[in-house]
């Protein structure tokens, strides 16, 4: 896997550590980078369900009113 170098504020990195329970910075960040793709995972999933649903309605044909 290719790794990537990159600067940040070390407050924000000590305040994910401390959060986290980790004691490397490092993990920290890693930490935070998957958190951040599996909640992206389940919004889609959620929105994905919520969209399949609207559309079934919209198949289903609607009854008359009035």
């Amino acid at each position: 896997m290719a790794k990537v170098d990159i600067s940040l504020d070390a407050e924000l990195v000590v305040e994910v550590m401390v959060l986290a329970g980790v004691g490397s910075p490092q993990d920290a960040v890693e930490l935070v980078v998957r958190d951040y793709i599996a909640r992206g995972h389940r919004t889609e999933a959620r929105t994905e369900l919520t969209d399949r649903a609207l559309r079934e309605a919209d198949v289903r044909p609607q009854e008359p009113r009035g």
